[in-house]
C-alpha cells in the first residue's frame, strides 16, 4: 500500500516542526489506550512538552504513519524526524537510560527504593508463587498509581529489590514511585488480599462544586483553567478562567506543585481527564469542576449561556 502526497506532506511538516513527536491514540491528557499512556507517562517525566498527533481523529494519519514508518502499531515515537519505536522499545530505552539521553537529560536514578513486605504479605505471595519457581515477581505501578504484581521472564533492565526474604524486580518508573511503599495481607468485608500503600502518591482528583468555586474565585485561592476549545469559550466563559493553551502549559512547569487548581469543561467529563493529566505531573492540589460550566449557568449565574 503507498501512501499518498498529501498525507505525506502531512507527517512531515510535524516531523519538520518538531523535535519530539508522538503519533498516540488520543491526547496526552487523555490517552485512548493503555500503550499511548505508558508512552505519554514516560515523556512526560522528561519533558515539559512534546508535540502529539491524535491518529483517532484523522484517519488518513492512522493509516498513512504505519506505512511512512513502515510500523504496524501505534503509539510512534519519533525524535529529530527518526523513528524511535512504539511502547515496548521506548520502555526499554527509558529503563536503560537511552531515552533520557536522546533527549539530553540526565540517565535515570537505579538506585533500589526501600519498600516494607509484612510477614503475612510475603507468605500468601509466596504461597502464589509456588511452582512457578522459573519465573521472576515483578512490581509495576503504572501511570495512574495502580500498582500491582505479576509473573513473568525478567528482561535484564530491571531494578532487583530485596525485602523480606522476596526477591521483586521493577522498571524505573516503578522504582521512583515506590520508595517507601509498604506491601501488607487484610481481611476487609469484600474479602482479604493485598493493600498496598504509595506515601510518594498524589492525592485523587476533588471534585468542586461550582458553588465551592465561585467562593474560591471571590477569594482568589484557586487558578481556573478552561480546557474548551475557542468555539466553545466563544459561547460561554467564566471570568477569570485562564485558557488551557501552549503558553499556561510553559507557565504551569514553573508552578509550585502545591499549585491550587481547577478544571473546567462544558460538562465536567473532559476536564477530569486534563486534572489527572496534571496529579500524574505531580500537582498534589487538583480538583476538577463537577458539571462543567453548564453546572455554573444552572447554580451560579444564569447570565452564562447553556449550549
Amino acid at each position: 500500500m503507498s501512501l499518498d502526497t498529501t498525507t505525506r506532506e502531512v507527517i512531515e511538516n510535524h516531523l519538520q516542526q518538531n523535535k519530539v513527536v508522538l503519533f498516540m491514540k488520543g491526547t496526552p491528557e487523555q490517552p485512548q489506550c493503555g500503550f499511548s499512556a505508558t508512552t505519554v507517562g514516560m515523556l512526560n517525566q522528561l519533558l515539559p512538552e512534546f508535540h502529539s498527533i491524535n491518529v483517532l481523529a484523522d484517519e488518513a494519519i492512522r493509516d498513512g504513519i504505519k506505512i511512512f514508518g513502515d510500523w504496524p502499531t501505534i503509539p510512534q515515537l519519533y525524535i529529530d524526524g527518526e523513528l524511535v519505536g512504539g511502547c515496548d522499545i521506548i520502555t526499554g530505552m527509558f529503563n536503560s537510560g537511552e531515552l533520557h539521553e536522546m533527549l539530553g537529560q540526565p540517565k535515570p536514578d537505579r538506585s533500589p527504593p526501600e519498600i516494607t513486605i509484612t510477614d503475612l504479605a510475603a507468605k500468601n505471595i509466596s504461597e502464589a508463587m509456588s511452582g512457578h519457581d522459573d519465573m521472576a515477581l515483578h512490581f509495576t505501578i503504572d501511570n495512574g498509581w495502580q500498582a500491582r504484581f505479576q509473573l513473568g521472564a525478567a528482561e535484564g533492565h530491571e531494578i532487583e529489590v530485596v525485602a523480606n526474604g522476596m526477591k521483586i524486580l521493577m522498571d524505573v518508573p516503578t522504582a521512583q514511585k515506590a520508595k517507601g511503599a509498604v506491601i501488607d495481607w487484610v481481611n476487609t468485608l469484600e474479602g482479604e488480599g493485598l493493600k498496598i500503600d504509595l506515601p510518594g502518591a498524589p492525592k485523587p482528583v476533588g471534585q468542586l462544586s461550582v458553588t465551592e468555586l465561585k467562593q474560591r474565585l471571590d477569594k482568589n485561592e484557586i487558578l481556573l483553567l478552561d480546557i474548551r476549545n475557542q468555539q466553545e469559550r466563544a459561547l460561554a466563559t467564566i471570568s477569570g478562567a485562564e485558557t488551557l493553551d501552549k503558553a499556561m502549559l510553559e507557565k504551569l512547569e514553573n508552578m509550585p506543585k502545591d499549585t491550587a487548581m481547577a478544571f473546567l469543561c462544558q460538562h465536567g467529563n473532559s476536564s477530569q481527564g486534563a486534572a489527572e493529566h496534571f496529579r500524574r505531573k505531580g500537582f498534589t492540589n487538583i480538583h476538577n469542576v463537577a458539571g462543567g460550566i453548564n453546572a455554573w449557568s444552572l447554580e451560579v449565574d444564569n447570565s452564562v449561556a447553556q449550549y
